[in-house]
């Protein structure tokens, strides 16, 4: 754990300076997100989104505590390490503000998606777009896709044994609300009801206490878990694309969305966004994938 994050730390200042001079590229665009059309229509100039923040003159970005790599470094969101960390600065930039002018607050995962006002002008947290959230929420296109990976510890019978078949034998365990929980009950239809957990370090806690044989998050957070945070853990392996993405979170019909697609699409032209996920996740990304 102190290797990689010492390894993340040491890329992070030459991160700061290319992430809020440059901006460029990543995945496809998401549903229910506002158009960059829209955008193109209207001016997206500091003074012209003062209207649509949460606080005149600031740029208030939300996301969870604690939050872990290589999402976030050392549990420190404004540090500007680690890829979302790194993506949230790199579109206040594109938006007219100054690092000193974006703050951080907490949301809770779990209440992020709910319907109704929010403190914040967009949450940073994995929060991958689902219609159902689209219901309650507004989502930006993507700035990352996602795929999902079974974490389970070394020397259990699903590292070797994880066919279709023996997929669903096992006991699984996850965080409430998540993409990884529907994937478990969705697509591989285990045979027992896995086990649902108030937050993902609690599920974590469940799989090291042998409570459960195994929990599926995306892959990046699942590596990293295996590698540095649990001590016996391994990643199994990593399931197909589902078309899953995540998206920047905000207040149903908040027309701040569309400026923001905006700077999201200019951070995929310049080859920005690209160039983030190659230093904070590509050690991530190369695992074998197999089917639920």
């Amino acid at each position: 754990m102190i290797i990689l994050r010492r390894i993340i730390v040491a890329a992070a200042a030459t991160l700061i300076g290319t992430a809020m001079a440059a901006c460029g590229s990543t995945s496809s665009s998401a549903p229910g997100g506002g158009g960059t059309a829209a955008a193109s229509a209207t001016s997206c100039s500091n003074a012209s989104i003062q209207k649509d923040l949460y606080t005149k003159g600031v740029l208030t970005v939300a996301t969870d505590n604690p939050v872990f790599t290589p999402w976030f470094v050392s549990n420190k969101p404004s540090n500007g390490q680690g890829y979302e960390s790194a993506v949230a600065y790199a579109i206040a930039h594109q938006l007219g503000f100054k690092p000193s002018q974006v703050t951080w607050v907490t949301e809770p995962f779990s209440s992020s998606y709910a319907a109704g006002p929010k403190k914040f002008d967009f949450d940073i947290n994995e929060i991958s777009y689902t219609a159902q959230r689209a219901q309650a929420v507004t989502f930006s296109n993507s700035y990352y896709d996602v795929q999902q990976a079974i974490v389970a510890l070394k020397g259990s019978k699903i590292v070797t044994h994880h066919t279709a078949a023996d997929l669903k034998s096992y006991l699984y365990g996850d965080q409430v609300g998540t993409t990884g929980l529907t994937y478990i009950t969705n697509d591989i239809q285990p045979t027992q009801q896995p086990r649902v957990f108030d937050t993902l370090s609690e599920a974590s806690a469940a799989l090291e206490a042998h409570r459960i044989d195994a929990l599926v998050t995306d892959t990046p957070t699942a590596q990293y878990m295996a590698s540095a945070q649990l001590k016996h853990a391994v990643l199994v392996a990593q399931f197909p694309s589902v078309g899953e993405h995540y998206g920047l979170l905000f207040h149903l019909g908040n027309p701040l969305v569309n400026c923001v697609n905006k700077a999201i699409a200019t951070l995929k032209a310049d080859g920005t966004l690209l160039q983030l996920q190659r230093k904070y996740l590509q050690i991530y990304l190369t695992f074998p994938t197999i089917q639920p």
